[in-house]
């Protein structure tokens, strides 16, 4: 099983898979999670800032990745009248996000000049060791996943020193130039649970059907994902317990 884009992305660098693989990565059912999840994580983030006195307004934002974390973090903090820039190294998704309403930025540095709060979305090393050279004095930086794969702060240790600047924040400094770091690089919305309800019963339902059906039949190594029927299946089971619906 895999439900994670990062998954997909180790299985794109192989030749071919020795086994079946059933996908929910990128099912619809996991849209609203995603959706949610990017909420949580403006949340806690604005929440860690607000715990040593700033704000998010009059702070402008950067956001790394415009896939379906990227688009829901960007999403919030322009609904809370943030100044948003994205940067994505696919021009596709960039001009996505410009039909959004947000600024965009055709390399990284351009993207994190000013940038009061950078938000990393990639999965995939966002911000490297020579990266942060070009990190604003005072930035706040956040992940949506583990700092393994978005930030590469190991290698700063011989550059930057590290003290606590607050619960869950740690001050990055060296003659000139410093910065914060969230929740050690971290998925930062998991320090407030990461929770969105209810909709992560779909994503287990479509893992448990996929689970089943990988067991009733023999498939051929790669990957594969339900069909519709099943989706919709889940949908309207779902529906019926959580929303009322009765068809």
């Amino acid at each position: 099983m895999e439900d994670t884009e990062n998954g997909h992305q180790r299985y794109a660098a192989l030749d071919k898979l020795p086994c079946p693989v059933f996908s929910v990565a990128r099912s619809p059912l996991k849209d609203p999670e995603d959706y949610l999840v990017g909420q949580s994580v403006t949340f806690s983030a604005e929440a860690l800032i607000r715990s040593r006195g700033d704000i998010l307004q009059g702070r402008p934002a950067t956001v790394i990745g415009y896939g379906k974390l990227g688009r829901s973090v960007a999403a919030m903090l322009h609904a809370k009248h943030v100044a948003v820039t994205v940067y994505d190294s696919d021009p596709v998704q960039r001009t996505q996000a410009l039909s959004q309403g947000h600024r965009t930025a055709p390399t990284l540095a351009r993207a994190l000049a000013g940038a009061g709060l950078i938000v990393c979305a990639t999965g995939n090393l966002a911000l490297k060791e020579d990266d942060f050279a070009a990190v604003a004095n005072g930035a706040y930086i956040a992940s949506v996943t583990s700092s393994d794969d978005e930030l590469e702060l190991d290698a700063l240790g011989g550059l930057y020193g590290r003290t606590p600047a607050g619960e869950h924040i740690t001050r990055y400094a060296r003659t000139g130039h410093y910065f914060y770091v969230l929740a050690d690089g971290n998925a930062v919305n998991f320090l407030h649970g990461a929770c969105v309800g209810a909709f992560i019963f779909l994503v287990q339902a479509e893992i448990l059907a996929a689970l089943a059906t990988l067991a009733s039949a023999g498939h051929e190594p790669g990957l594969h994902e339900l069909d519709a029927t099943t989706r919709s299946f889940i949908a309207a089971t779902w529906l019926r317990y959580f929303d009322g619906a009765t068809s």
